[in-house]
């Protein structure tokens, strides 16, 4: 931790210090002149820049300077692509060098508990080892040009609905083995310059003012030696705050948070020297950060729209394709473009992300550039929702007369936005009945998807040959899909979120969004395909799913365990091959399962990827090391991380639900015995090493009930201080008091 002590405080008095620890306006930092510590600036961007404009009369979302505006994290984190994400962080941090500006705040890596959750398009996945690869490569990327990420939020943000009051009540082992993990990878493999704080609650306590998170496990457990930082407007009590270990309040109060510290440290409710560790953490983050004193460079913004337009065609996802009716031919035929979204794009979202877009590609331009005269356009709705007969049957008429026609379909920005949470995962219902009047005239139709958080396709999938998923994907997602569809580029998407049938079968349905001021978090960790592939539910697409205009063919699979305990490795490798005729990118999933586990776990849980990019006809060997950790379940009793000694199941394949190869692999490891007190239940005792043999000798003679396997089986569930007290006191025994002392 770089937690050493700047020289520089020691000029500074103690109502500069306080200062520092909160914002100087909306976006910047304090500055204090005399000691040379300049201001520096923090914004908005997951996926672009969100600069304010300084010519700007007062606050807007829509009033920023121009930046390209990249595929949205639901989009990026269906690319499973390490390598795109950080070339995606590097132009990010390119244009907030060129503008200015020390930190971005993003990525987010919050996981999509539940679909209605109105922020998931600022979210990568439902999965923490998808969130914490991808997450941790965009802020690799933005780094390496000396601007610094801000990862949130901080934690278990995963609704809009009283997002700054509800508490999330999470037991600790689904914190760490889902809301948390996604963290903890970033941290420690992308050393992040800054954490966000989060608005909520979680377990009764603020994340801005949670000692438990921002300091024993930021700090303490992973190590993380830079800023925290709060959402805007998160911080209720300033001087909990600093004490909790945040250590930059934002956005400025005017004074009032300064004075708290100032008073508080005065009349001894804080040391003084909390302000000097929050204020070292400041001063080195502006020399990480404006400190380098190399000149901003101009970002290549031409560039940036390309990778953009590579970005979301790496991004979509084809859910299906009957009859390969994708690739699109052009050389012959009339394709009937139909939706407004295809003429008027929907590529990002709503509230503090939203980027005032450089330029703008639309799909319908794209494809008219590529296919001419081919295209016939009908916008078949309104993008504010009102049916629209004469709309739809303009649309039909262009259909009818052509040989293919491709839907444009999606959500308006209404229906989802930072700030407030959906209330139904549908498309609109105009859309619908577009789609079916259109079917009604031919059945070759392929549909375009425009949309931040998962949209129920059961009720019109039918209808459609092809579904192909474009997200948000960014400003010139328009070009992205036209290359989709008309093959110059080989869909390789792969769902980062299930699907499912209904929005009634998420798991998290009857716990969201809560009441009373918390959301429980009942179905722990058994969030998206998790519980899905573990209660055997139909989905619509599962976890991991995508198509390709290929085919891919999986050999080989070879899994070695070596070492054991926390030392344990298991190697895994296997061969791929792509069996079409074009060339495409194969995601290859591994997942783990615990055949005999002591505690609950579900059926299989990612644990490593790779996306392999192969030729026609082309092979590769993927190898991949799983650890300890891959294999662990977090062990409340034990107050760590453990792996248990036995049979696991290695899976490989294309999705959750696509398993190509499967072998089971021994894992050596001592076995850990959990903490006994005279609470714990007669069966913890007997199957304790040493507790179980002591128990069964103190009690011999005296408790038939040890001895008796029919009665046993009565009170094994019964805490020893009970039976204790059932036996008359037979049991009690200073060989036991001594061991209870002991251990």
């Amino acid at each position: 931790m770089n937690d050493h002590h700047d020289p520089r405080l020691d000029g500074l008095t103690l109502e500069e210090k306080a200062a520092l620890l909160s914002g100087r306006s909306g976006w910047d930092t304090a500055a204090i002149d005399h000691a040379g510590i300049p201001s520096i600036v923090l914004t908005d961007g997951p996926h672009g820049l969100r600069l304010h404009n300084p010519q700007a009369s007062g606050f807007s979302f829509t009033d920023s300077l121009p930046a390209t505006c990249f595929p949205t994290a639901a989009a990026l984190g269906s690319s499973w692509d390490p390598d795109l994400l950080t070339a995606v962080g590097e132009a990010l941090g390119r244009e907030s060098r060129t503008a200015g500006v020390s930190v971005l705040l993003g990525p987010g890596v919050n996981i999509k508990r539940s679909p209605l959750c109105g922020r998931n398009f600022e979210y990568l996945s439902e999965d923490p080892v998808v969130s914490g690869v991808l997450g941790a490569a965009l802020v690799a990327g933005v780094q390496s040009t000396g601007v610094g990420a801000s990862v949130k939020h901080f934690a278990a943000n995963n609704q809009e609905t009283d997002r700054m009051t509800v508490s999330a009540e999470v037991d600790e082992r689904t914190l760490r083995e889902i809301y948390l993990a996604g963290f903890e990878r970033v941290v420690k493999t992308a050393y992040p310059a800054t954490i966000m704080a989060a608005y909520n609650k979680v377990n009764g306590v603020h994340a801005a003012q949670n000692p438990w998170l921002l300091t024993e496990i930021l700090r303490k457990e992973w190590g993380f030696d830079g800023l925290v930082v709060s959402d805007w407007g998160a911080v209720l009590d300033p001087v909990a705050a600093v004490a909790a270990g945040l250590d930059l309040e934002m956005p400025a109060t005017g004074g009032l948070s300064a004075a708290a510290l100032v008073a508080a440290v005065r009349d001894g409710r804080l040391a003084e020297s909390a302000l000097d560790l929050a204020a070292g953490r400041l001063l080195h983050l502006i020399e990480r950060t404006a400190g380098r004193g190399e000149p901003n460079p101009v970002a290549d913004v031409d560039q940036h729209h390309v990778l953009a337009r590579r970005a979301a065609a790496e991004s979509a996802v084809l859910l299906k394709n009957d009859d390969a009716i994708l690739p699109l031919n052009t050389g012959a035929g009339t394709i009937a473009v139909l939706g407004e979204f295809a003429r008027t794009p929907r590529y990002q979202g709503a509230g503090s992300s939203r980027v005032n877009a450089i330029r703008v590609d639309s799909a319908l331009d794209a494809l008219t550039e590529a296919a001419g005269d081919r295209i016939r356009f009908a916008a078949g709705f309104t993008l504010t929702g009102d049916e629209g007969e004469t709309l739809i049957a303009e649309a039909v008429a262009v259909a009818g007369a052509a040989d293919v026609a491709v839907v444009f379909l999606g959500l308006p920005e209404d229906v989802e936005s930072e700030g407030f949470d959906r209330d139904r995962i549908d498309l609109p219902e105009a859309q619908i009945k577009l789609l079916e009047a259109v079917s009604e005239v031919t059945s070759e139709i392929v549909v375009v998807l425009a949309n931040g958080g998962i949209v129920q396709t059961t009720g019109w999938d039918h209808l459609a040959k092809a579904i192909l998923e474009g997200w948000l994907n960014g400003q010139a997602g328009g070009g992205a899909i036209a290359d989709l569809l008309l093959g110059v580029v080989n869909p390789s998407g792969r769902l980062a979120e299930t699907i499912p049938l209904r929005l009634e079968h998420n798991p998290a349905h009857l716990n969201f969004p809560g009441s009373d001021g918390t959301v429980r978090y009942g179905e722990r960790l058994y969030v998206g395909y998790r519980y899905y592939d573990t209660k055997r539910i139909d989905v619509a697409y599962p976890f991991g799913h995508g198509l390709s205009y290929t085919t891919f063919a999986y050999s080989g699979l070879a899994v070695v365990a070596e070492g054991e305990g926390q030392d344990t490795v298991v190697r895994v490798s296997v061969e791929v091959t792509n069996t079409g005729t074009v060339a495409g990118k194969e995601v290859v999933q591994i997942y783990v399962g615990d055949i005999a586990c002591t505690v609950d776990r579900p059926v299989r849980e990612l644990k490593a990827f790779a996306k392999v990019d192969l030729a026609a006809g082309e092979s590769t060997v993927v190898e991949v090391a799983l650890d300890a950790r891959d294999l662990s379940y977090y062990s409340i009793a034990a107050g760590t991380w453990v792996v248990e000694p036995g049979d696991f199941e290695i899976a490989v394949g294309a999705s959750s639900r696509d398993l190509r190869l499967t072998e089971v692999v021994s894992v050596q490891a001592p076995p850990v015995a959990a903490k006994l007190t005279l609470d714990s239940s007669v069966s913890t005792w007997l199957a304790h090493p040493e507790g179980g043999p002591l128990l069964q000798r103190i009690g011999a003679g005296r408790v038939s009930a040890l001895s008796d396997p029919v009665v046993l089986r009565m009170v094994e569930e019964i805490p020893l201080n009970r039976l204790i007290a059932m036996s008359g006191g037979r049991l009690a025994s200073p060989e036991l008091d001594a061991f209870l002392t002991r251990s």
